[in-house]
C-alpha cells in the first residue's frame, strides 16, 4: 500500500484543455525561481496568471527546471471565496493541525521549516494585507520555501520579486500570412476554435483574420478563448466585426480604465449579450457558487413560476451545456460519482454584477444558503445511524463534502449577513463532523461563536442546545476547557429543560472527557456512564458507541483492563454497522489496550485495521498514531526494519502535519529503536532532541520512563559521562536536524558483547507502563559516533572556503559558480546550523574537523 507520506506531495489540479505558448515565460519565471523565494505573478484578470502558475509548478516539480533546493511538492491554496486568515486556509490545504496554545501561523512555518515546498497563493488581491504577513513570516522561518502568489497587486514584502504576466505573442501589425500560426495567441485562437467546431484548422484564408482578432484583443487568453468559442456559429471575420464594434463603443465611454482591462470587459460584455435571455439569467445566477454540480444549479437557480425570463428545472442541463460550449463555464471534474463546474474568477466577478444588476442577489443568496443547508443536514442524518447507508457511500458523501467546502463559507457568510443565527447554527451543527476529521476546528469554533453570540431570540432551544454540546466537543479538540465546561453545561441545561433527550448524552460524555483530562476520572466514569444511559435511552446509537469508548480509555487509566476491554467490545457492536471513523477510533483504543496488556498481535491487528479506515479519509494525525503503535510493537518485537517504516511513516506525518508533540514522540520511539539496534549513541542524541522539543512546548519538565530506559542503557553501554554529553548534544539539535537524523540511513546492526545482557526486547519497549531494567556491557568511550553533518558535500567545500575569509564572489570565482549561486548556498549554510554569521561557521567547521 502506497505510504501516506507519499500521498501529501502536492494539490495541483489537472488542466481542463491543453496548455498553449508561454515557453519563454516558463523558462524565465524557472529561472527566477532558481534566484528569488517570492515571486507575485500579476496582472489584470483573465491574462492567465493562475493557469500560468500551476504551469510553472508542474514544470518545476516534475519536468525539473533551475529551480534550486530540490522541490520535491507543490500546493495551490485558492483564497477567492476565502475571507479569514490566510493562515488558517493554507494550513487547511496542506493538512497542518492548529497546537494548542500556538498561534497557527507559527505551526504552520514550523511544518514547512525544513519542507522543499512550492506553494502557489492564488487571487491574494482581496486580502493583500494577511497574505503579506505570512508570506514574510514563512520566508523568514522556511529556508527551502518557494512561494508564488498570483495578485492584481504585489503583495510588497522583502525579497518580492514582481512579474508582470504579459499577453501572449502577438504577430506583428502587417504580417502577411508566412508564419502567423507560430504566434501564442494565433495557435490559442486555432486550439479552442478546434475545441468548439471539430475540424476548424487555420487556413491562407483565415489566418490573416485570426492574426487581426488576436490583436484586437490584445493576446488577452480570456478573450481569445471567449472569442474561439463563437466559431460554433459565426465565422473569423464575423466575430471581428461584432467585437470591432463593442470596441468602438469604448471611444465614447470611460477610458480611465487600463486599456486591457476595457478590452477583457468589452468582450465578456459581448460574450454575454450573445446569450439567449435564459443563458443569461442562468449565468448570473451561477454567480452564488464557489463550484455547483446538475442538481444544485437546478435547485438554486431554476424558477417554479412560469414567467418572463424565468428558467424551468428540466431546462437548466442544456443552459448549461449551452454555456460550456461558448467558454463561460468551466467543467472541473466530479465529486462523489457527479460532473463538478464553475465559473472563472473573472466571469464570476462579471456574472455577479449582473446579478446585482438585475436585483436578484439578495434572493439568489438566501437560495444557494438554504441547498447547502439541506444538503448539510441530509448528509448528516444518513452519516451517524446503523444500517444504510454503506459505509462506501458514506464515505463518497465525506470526500464531496470536501469539494463543497466554498459553498459551506458562502452559505454560512450568507447566515451571519442576514442575522440568521438558527440557520447559521443548523449549518455549523451540521458541519461538525466534516470539520473535525479535516483538521479545521478553530474555523468550527469561528463560526459557531460569531452565531451564538447573535442577539437573535428566534433561535429554537433544540438548535441552541445542540450547536452548545457541538461548541463543547470542538473545545475538546482546541483543549479549551473553560469553554468546553461552559458550553456543555448550558447545553445540558437547555436540552434537560425542553425534552431534547437526543443531545443529553453528548454534553455529558464531554464533561466526562474533560474530567478525565483534568484527572478526576471518578467524576469522568459518572458522567459518561450517565452518558451511556441517556444515548441507549433516547436511541442515539452513534452516542452510545462514542461513550462507550470514552468509557473504556477511563477504565484504562483507572487499571480496569477487563472492564475497558468489555466497553470497548460493547462499542465496537454498537458501531459496527454505523459511520467507519467510530470503529477505527474504537479499534486504535483496542489496540492500545491490548499492548497495555501484553497481547502485541492482537494489538498489531486492531492498529492496521483502524489505519486501514483513517487511510480512505486522509486522515493524517490519526494514521501517525497507528504507525508509531506498530513501530513501538515491532521493536519489542525485534522486527526493526518494520519498526523503522511505520516509525518513518509516523514522525513524517506529524512532521507534515505540524504536530511537535507527535514530533517529540516520535524521537523517543526512534531513540528507543536505536537502543534496539545496539546504538547507544544515536539512542542518547535522540533522547536528548525529544526532551528538548518536549521543554519548547511548555510540557512538563523531567525524564520520562521511556527515555529513562533509554539513558539507562547508554549509561550502560558507554558511561554516565559520555551518555550525558551526547544526551546533551541532542538537545542542541533542532527539529529538524533531529528528524533528519532519525530518518536517515540505518546504522548496521551492532552485536552485543559476548556474555553481555542486550537491548530491550519483547518486554522491555512493549509499553510505558510495563518499563524493566535495561543492561549491557560497556562499549569503549572512544568509539563514540557524532550525528553526521546535515551539509552537503558542496555545502562543507563552500565552509572550508568561508573559514578561508572568502566573500561570496570569492567563493563563486573558486568554484566557478554564479556570485548568487554562492550567496545561496551560505544562506542555506547558516540556516542548516541555524547560525547568523559567518564567524559561527568558521568556529562550527574548526570544531567538526577536530573530531574527524
Amino acid at each position: 500500500m502506497q505510504s501516506a507520506t507519499a500521498l501529501l506531495r502536492g494539490n495541483l489540479p489537472a488542466e481542463p484543455n491543453s496548455f498553449i505558448g508561454r515557453e519563454r515565460d516558463l523558462a524565465e519565471l524557472a529561472r527566477l525561481l532558481g534566484d528569488v523565494r517570492a515571486l507575485t505573478l500579476s496582472g489584470p484578470g483573465g491574462i492567465g496568471k493562475t493557469r500560468l502558475a500551476i504551469r510553472l509548478a508542474r514544470h518545476v516539480i516534475a519536468e525539473g527546471s533551475e529551480a534550486p533546493g530540490d522541490l520535491d511538492e507543490a500546493w495551490l491554496v485558492e483564497l477567492a471565496d476565502w475571507h479569514g486568515q490566510t493562515a488558517q486556509h493554507v494550513a487547511a490545504t496542506i493538512g497542518v493541525r492548529e497546537e494548542p496554545g500556538v498561534p497557527l501561523a507559527q505551526t504552520l512555518a514550523e511544518a514547512l521549516r525544513s519542507r522543499h515546498m512550492l506553494l502557489i497563493l492564488d487571487t491574494c488581491e482581496h486580502q493583500v494585507g494577511d497574505c503579506a504577513t505570512l508570506v514574510q513570516l514563512l520566508l523568514a522561518r522556511c529556508p527551502w520555501l518557494r512561494i508564488v502568489a498570483t495578485s492584481r497587486e504585489p503583495l510588497r514584502v522583502r525579497g518580492e520579486t514582481v512579474w508582470r504576466v504579459p499577453p501572449l505573442d502577438l504577430p506583428p501589425e502587417r504580417a502577411d500570412g508566412a508564419g502567423l500560426d507560430t504566434h501564442e495567441a494565433v495557435r490559442l485562437f486555432a486550439a479552442r476554435a478546434a475545441g468548439a467546431r471539430p475540424g476548424f484548422v487555420l487556413t491562407e484564408d483565415n489566418v490573416v483574420p485570426v492574426a487581426r482578432l488576436c490583436r484586437t484583443l490584445d493576446g488577452i487568453p480570456l478573450a481569445i478563448e471567449l472569442a474561439a468559442a463563437r466559431v460554433r456559429a459565426l465565422s473569423v471575420e464575423q466575430i471581428a466585426d461584432r467585437l470591432r464594434g463593442r470596441f468602438q463603443l469604448l471611444d465614447s465611454g470611460d477610458r480611465t480604465a487600463p486599456l486591457r482591462q476595457q478590452t477583457l470587459r468589452a468582450t465578456v460584455d459581448w460574450s454575454y449579450e450573445l446569450l439567449d435571455e435564459p443563458e443569461q439569467v442562468l449565468l448570473r445566477r451561477l454567480a452564488v457558487f464557489s463550484g455547483w454540480n446538475l442538481d444544485m444549479a437546478e435547485q438554486v437557480c431554476s424558477d417554479t413560476v412560469p414567467e418572463a425570463g424565468s428558467i424551468p428545472a428540466d431546462a437548466v442541463l442544456g443552459l448549461l451545456i449551452s454555456l460550456i460550449d461558448k467558454s463561460l463555464v468551466v467543467l472541473d471534474g466530479e465529486a462523489a460519482g457527479d460532473a463538478r463546474y464553475r465559473l472563472l474568477d473573472t466571469l464570476r466577478e462579471y456574472a455577479a454584477e449582473r446579478l446585482a444588476a438585475a436585483g436578484e442577489q439578495p434572493q439568489l443568496a438566501l437560495r444557494h444558503r438554504d441547498c447547502i443547508l439541506a444538503l448539510v443536514e441530509d448528509t448528516t442524518r444518513g452519516m451517524f445511524n446503523r444500517g444504510a447507508p454503506s459505509w462506501p457511500v458514506r464515505r463518497a458523501t465525506f470526500r464531496r463534502g470536501i469539494a463543497e467546502y466554498g459553498n459551506f463559507r458562502i452559505a454560512l457568510a450568507t447566515s451571519l449577513a442576514h442575522a440568521h443565527a438558527e440557520e447559521g447554527l443548523r449549518l455549523c451543527t451540521g458541519l461538525r463532523n466534516m470539520w473535525v476529521p479535516h483538521g479545521d476546528a478553530r474555523e468550527a469554533a469561528t463560526w459557531f461563536d460569531r452565531f451564538l453570540t447573535q442577539d437573535s431570540v428566534e433561535v429554537s432551544p433544540q438548535v441552541r442546545g445542540r450547536a452548545l454540546a457541538c461548541r463543547a466537543e470542538i473545545a475538546f479538540d482546541l483543549q479549551d476547557y473553560d469553554t468546553l465546561v461552559r458550553s456543555a453545561q448550558d447545553s445540558l441545561a437547555l436540552s434537560r429543560a425542553h425534552d431534547d433527550d437526543f443531545t443529553v448524552p453528548t454534553a455529558l460524555r464531554v464533561l466526562g472527557q474533560a474530567a478525565a483530562r483534568a484527572g478526576r476520572l471518578g467524576d469522568a466514569a459518572a458522567y459518561v456512564d450517565e452518558a451511556i444511559t441517556a444515548a441507549e435511552m433516547s436511541g442515539n446509537d452513534w452516542e452510545t458507541g462514542i461513550s462507550l469508548a470514552v468509557r473504556a480509555a477511563i477504565a484504562v487509566r483507572q487499571g480496569k483492563l477487563k472492564s475497558a476491554q468489555r466497553a470497548y467490545e460493547a462499542a465496537l457492536e454498537v458501531l459496527s454497522d454505523n459511520n467507519h471513523w467510530g470503529i477505527a477510533t474504537v479499534e486504535y483504543g483496542m489496540g492500545t489496550l491490548a499492548r497495555a496488556r501484553g497481547d502485541d498481535k492482537m494489538a498489531m491487528r486492531y492498529f492496521e485495521d483502524a489505519m486501514e479506515i483513517f487511510r480512505e479519509l486522509d486522515a493524517w494525525p490519526e494514521i501517525a498514531r497507528c504507525q508509531a503503535g506498530i513501530g513501538w510493537i515491532a521493536i519489542a518485537g525485534d522486527e526493526l526494519d518494520l519498526a523503522h517504516e511505520s516509525l518513518a511513516e509516523s514522525l513524517r506525518l506529524n512532521q507534515m502535519c505540524g504536530q511537535r508533540l507527535g514530533i517529540a514522540r516520535g524521537l523517543e520511539a526512534f531513540a528507543a529503536l536505536a537502543v534496539a539496534r545496539q546504538q547507544p549513541e544515536q539512542a542518547a542524541q535522540l533522547a536528548g532532541a525529544a526532551c528538548q522539543l518536549r521543554d519548547s512546548l511548555g510540557l512538563p519538565s523531567g525524564v520520562g520512563p521511556k527515555v529513562e530506559q533509554v539513558l539507562e542503557f547508554t549509561r550502560e553501554r558507554l558511561s554516565a559521562a559520555t551518555g550525558a554529553a551526547l544526551f546533551a548534544e541532542g538537545r542542541e539539535m533542532t527539529v529538524e536536524d533531529a528528524t533528519r537524523y532519525a530518518l536517515g540511513p540505518q546504522p548496521p546492526l551492532a552485536m552485543p558483547a559476548s556474555g553481555g545482557a542486550e537491548a530491550p526486547g519483547a518486554t522491555g519497549w512493549a509499553d510505558q507502563a510495563r518499563p524493566d531494567a535495561v543492561g549491557g556491557p560497556r562499549h569503549d568511550e572512544g568509539a563514540v559516533r557524532r550525528a553526521p553533518s546535515p551539509l552537503t558535500p558542496r555545502e562543507h567545500e563552500i565552509v572550508l572556503l568561508i573559514t578561508q575569509g572568502l566573500s561570496n564572489r570569492d567563493i563563486a570565482d573558486e568554484l566557478v559558480i554564479s556570485p548568487a549561486t554562492a550567496a545561496r548556498h551560505v544562506a542555506n549554510i547558516l540556516a542548516k546550523l541555524g547560525f547568523t554569521s559567518r564567524t559561527q561557521v568558521a568556529s562550527w567547521a574548526t570544531r567538526h574537523e577536530s573530531r574527524d
